[in-house]
């Protein structure tokens, strides 16, 4: 077992360095200081955490590259004998009307009501209708984190992938480099800064729109590659360097062009760096630069504003009818709003505002947010991103929210076009004001990327569904394909089911374990279940919640203890000791310690097994009276994302694992023949990327669920095929089976919820020994015919 699992670190790191001094032509300082640490944001790590089990030490975007293009020569190799498994067409069911985290947007300079946004994990989107309705206008099969857009005078977009934002609820996924697109999002080339990860914002020269700003973040968890503030000259074809980072881990998070004088520019530069059980979110590296002569060298700006190391992430924005008039903010290397400035000069001077922690809504995550906006007609009326949107009329002397909006903003932008017309994207999605962003907010329509993390599907109709959404909660789809979805509770939406034989009873969990039961289809009056019902000290951010596939009046609950409901999850008993090796040494870090999955034998409601965040795996066939560990020399030791057991044999089960292999033999999917007491690596041909779901069919199909795509095999593994070609390369959290119909349902982190129809797969169900990758197997899977 990994020791790493078991603990957080916490504490401080030291560094130490020559004083501080400004470096005019190069761009480059030394600051002495220490940087201050803390443990993992609660809210922000579970899907970093579960990749990271292993004790790795970085998240990379070049691993997810490997991984898709291993994804994609598998797809090209299906399309031979298994024809029918890859032109299975998977159809998008909804929503269309929740949304989902948007982090920018480029309004379009020549046509009107037209308008680009990034979705977080979902590509880039395009509006016609003044950003009420969305279609997408990315390659499905691409990179889909997203960290910038921007379009040029005449039409070129930009686009900048790897989300900036690190953590909130979720991943944020790196990205592999900025696009360019000359028709508008019909077809895109990419054009360099492949080693940045994230691209956080764009600049364009209003003089010369062939001189392009690009800010790269660069790898929340490997220290250099390409950071800083780039500039091309040459329209995107190439990109050099102009203002270099203090140290290996900084990177730019802004950059802006005073529009009345396009030689002076200002950059925002910011010190962080995440591993596998701490985040470093601030450090000397962070700061404000200034540049008078269009990018060529850099000054620090320092006269008012702090110079220490506990400096998380910045946010700078001018006026653009007073380009003097600067706003500045700063978070606090661990999390919470650290203070706010004002500069009537340019930069050469700065004031703190009287601006206080609650006005500025930044919670304990200020480096979520780091983004502000002024007002292009009026330099007093400025806009803050926090949780709420916050506004201020005096100049940043004080704020007040405005409602209307989701929770958690990212980007707001004003229309020239339209007087009093704003754009606004959040955690929710995308916003639109007719009224200066004072009020009358209306939210879109039809945006389909919503983030999930997992969906369910009615038993007596595959058409009712219900998922649960990243800070979008629990959410029913009742209305068929297409048809609206409903909020039905929950903070961020975690575990939802539908009851077997009765639709209208719902169960919706948020974070860590908090469910309802509610006999109005997800709707009020709710029973609460969860932490005063059951037994448990530790809970998973996604807290197992399944019924017993023989009586859906029996329930399993688990936190590190398993719990059991007799009476359709009204009250619980607990039926197992701690599964796992004890909690974390920091009663504030993330909750390692969690049982992460369990499953109940479809031919045998005594036998069950679980997974555990530590990579451990139990079973028991009697109920709980005894439960056996597996041997954790069989295991890969990393965080086990689900268990599904045979639906004919109570002594076949399958395990998945998260994690990347990178050249080990660490498995992904593992099966056990005898109850769990051995274990078999069945996952190798599959893409090197965490597996997060696995279905057994009854006819003899093996399906699962990566990060990178949806992939087929016979019971006992060996060859794989990939299941369809038109899924979007987003992380696929969650698959359904509905076997009456074959319906696969597919719960993906970004682009929504998607379904197919499993084709028959006459010899698939054949047993085939073990450890020989292709005997038989071609012959079985071959033979899959649609329905």
């Amino acid at each position: 077992m990994t020791a790493t699992l078991a603990l957080l670190a916490t504490g401080a790191l030291a560094a130490s360095a020559a004083p501080a001094r400004d470096t005019r032509s190069t761009g480059q300082e030394s600051l002495a200081t220490s940087m201050p640490t803390g443990p993992m944001e609660l809210p922000a790590e579970w899907m970093t955490s579960q990749r990271l089990s292993d004790g790795s030490r970085e998240l990379s975007a070049a691993k997810y590259v490997r991984a898709r293009g291993e994804a994609n020569g598998l797809f090209g190799r299906t399309r031979g004998a298994y024809r029918a498994l890859a032109n299975q067409r998977w159809d998008f069911f909804g929503p269309t009307n929740i949304g989902g985290r948007v982090v920018d947007i480029a309004l379009d300079p020549r046509v009107d009501d037209q308008l680009y946004i990034a979705a977080a994990s979902g590509g880039v989107w395009r509006s016609r209708d003044a950003g009420m309705t969305y279609e997408s206008v990315w390659p499905h099969d691409w990179v889909q984190s997203m960290g910038a857009l921007a379009i040029t005078p005449s039409g070129v977009l930009f686009a900048g992938t790897g989300e900036a934002q690190p953590g909130g609820g979720s991943i944020t996924f790196g990205g592999d480099g900025i696009y360019r697109s000359k028709d508008r999002g019909r077809s895109w080339k990419r054009v360099g800064l492949t080693d940045s990860h994230a691209i956080a914002r764009f600049a364009i020269d209003p003089r010369n729109e062939r001189r392009i700003f690009a800010a790269a973040a660069g790898n929340l968890f490997v220290p250099g590659g390409q950071r800083g503030v780039y500039l091309s000259e040459n329209g995107g074809d190439s990109w050099r360097r102009v203002l270099t980072p203090p140290n290996a881990t900084t990177g730019a998070t802004e950059v802006v062009i005073d529009p009345a004088n396009p030689n002076r520019m200002y950059a925002a530069l910011w010190d962080h760096l995440r591993e596998p059980h701490q985040r470093t979110y601030g450090g000397p590296g962070s700061s404000l630069w200034r540049s008078d002569n269009a990018g060529r060298t850099w000054q620090r700006m320092t006269n008012g504003l702090p110079t220490d190391a506990d400096q998380g992430r910045w946010g700078i924005a001018l006026a653009p009818n007073d380009p003097r008039r600067l706003y500045a903010y700063v978070g606090t290397a661990i999390g919470p709003f650290r203070a706010f400035y004002r500069s009537d000069d340019g930069g050469d001077t700065w004031t703190q505002t009287p601006v206080t922690a609650n006005q500025a809504s930044q919670s304990t995550f200020s480096w979520w947010f780091g983004k502000l906006w002024v007002d292009p007609d009026d330099a007093d009326h400025v806009f803050l991103a926090g949780v709420n949107l916050m506004r201020s009329t005096d100049g940043a002397q004080s704020f007040t929210p405005v409602s209307g909006v989701h929770a958690d903003q990212h980007v707001m932008r004003w229309d020239p076009k339209v007087p009093d017309r704003a754009y606004l994207g959040n955690d929710g999605g995308m916003y639109r004001s007719d009224t200066n962003g004072v009020g009358g907010w209306t939210k879109a329509t039809y945006e389909p990327y919503t983030q999930f993390y997992t969906v369910d599907v009615a038993q007596t109709d595959p058409a009712l569904k219900v998922a649960g959404a990243q800070d979008n909660g629990c959410n029913r789809g009742y209305n068929g394909r297409g048809g609206p979805w409903e909020a039905i509770g929950c903070g961020d939406g975690l575990q939802v089911i539908i009851h077997p034989e009765q639709s209208n009873i719902v169960f919706g969990c948020s974070q860590y374990g908090s469910c309802y039961r509610s006999e109005n289809s997800g709707g009020t009056p709710r029973q609460t279940i969860g932490t005063g019902q059951t037994t448990s000290e530790r809970r998973n951010w996604q807290t197992p919640l399944q019924f017993d596939p023989n009586d859906p009046n029996v329930m399993y609950y688990a936190g590190n203890i398993v719990n059991r409901s007799t009476d359709n999850g009204r009250t619980w008993t607990a039926i197992s000791p701690d599964l796992t090796g004890g909690g974390p040494n920091d009663p504030n870090g993330y909750p390692w310690g969690t049982v992460t999955t369990i499953a109940a034998a479809p031919t045998d409601s005594d036998t069950l097994y679980a997974g555990t965040d530590d990579g451990r795996l139990w079973w028991t066939d009697n109920l709980g009276v005894d439960w056996h560990q597996v041997d954790p020399a069989e295991l890969p030791g990393t965080w086990v994302t689900r268990v599904a057991v045979h639906p004919r044999d109570a002594d076949i089960a399958y395990a998945t694992f998260s994690g990347f292999r990178s050249g080990s033999d660490r498995p992904h999917v593992m099966v056990t023949q005898d109850g769990g007491r051995t274990w078999t690596d069945i996952g190798r041909g599959l893409p090197d990327a965490p597996v997060n779901s696995v279905i057994p069919t009854s006819d003899g199909l093996l399906v699962v669920g990566t990060d990178v795509g949806v992939y087929v095999s016979a019971w006992n593994g060996g060859e794989w095929a990939a299941l369809g070609a038109n899924l979007p390369m987003a992380a696929v959290m969650y698959l359904r089976y509905h076997e009456p119909t074959r319906q696969l349902t597919a719960a993906t982190f970004g682009r929504g919820v998607y379904d197919v129809t499993l084709p028959r797969c006459p010899g698939a169900s054949t047993r085939l020994p073990l450890h020989r990758p292709g005997v038989g197997v071609v012959g079985a899977l071959a033979s899959c015919r649609a329905r």
